[in-house]
């Protein structure tokens, strides 16, 4: 299963108002395990910077002068992103710029529900505790000391391992077949080895067998290898 942990940062709070993405950032995840695969990208919102996003993000109107607007990158981003699961925090922000964004490039949108947002999973298995980024990152002993302020990539990464914790640890299934027990959100399991169909055969020589018997014999019948040997008959 592909999934792609993205955020983005923008000049204000609603695109209706004509704010724009400035910064996308996203980590590649299969089967819940990093590919080491990004996606970054600064865009130039052909508009000024209002104080309070420079503020959040640290992103001014200067650097962003000769990056790409974003409908030059538009088909790279969607062709990066496919049709894999969008895990962001906060969905429904992010979503409503990224789709705003895709409209006015005439490119289509993504679907609602391609989206999982993990602050609704963080407020379902903790209701009533904070369920920030920086909180999150508190109660699962995350470091963010890199976070002195919002960014795309950076962001992106630390959610990553916030997702997994809250899914159920960060490294959620050993399992190497694709039908054992899985964790989904919400649903938190714990994955055991099943028994194997045929046992391994034994590595003990016919040999070293006779030897452990002969020196098992010198113990007494008390003895706990004794024991052990009439339980076995």
């Amino acid at each position: 299963m592909r999934e792609i942990v993205m955020d983005t940062e923008t000049t204000g709070l609603d695109p209706k108002e004509g704010h724009r993405i400035v910064e996308i950032g996203g980590v590649e995840l299969f089967n819940h395990v990093a590919t080491g695969r990004t996606y970054h990208q600064y865009i130039n919102p052909q508009r000024d910077m209002p104080t309070e996003a420079f503020d959040v993000h640290g992103i001014s109107e200067e650097f962003l002068a000769d990056k790409p607007v974003f409908q030059s990158i538009a088909q790279e981003f969607l062709d990066f992103v496919g049709d894999a699961k969008l895990v962001i925090h906060n969905a429904a922000f992010d979503m409503k710029f990224l789709n705003a964004e895709l409209d006015w490039a005439s490119k289509p949108k993504l679907p609602n529900d391609q989206a999982l947002d993990t602050l609704a999973i963080a407020r379902k298995r903790f209701p009533g505790s904070p369920a920030s980024l920086d909180a999150l990152c508190r109660r699962f002993g995350i470091d963010n000391s890199a976070r002195e302020k919002h960014g795309a990539l950076l962001d992106s990464e630390i959610l990553a391992d916030v997702y997994l914790e809250l899914i159920g640890g960060r490294q959620p299934d050993f399992a190497l077949s694709n039908d054992g027990p899985r964790k989904e959100a919400g649903d938190i399991t714990i994955w055991r080895p099943r028994p194997r169909p045929t046992p391994l055969p034994s590595r003990l020589t016919a040999d070293e067998n006779a030897a452990h018997q002969a020196f098992v014999a010198t113990l007494g019948d008390n003895a706990l290898w004794a024991k052990i040997a009439k339980d076995q008959l």
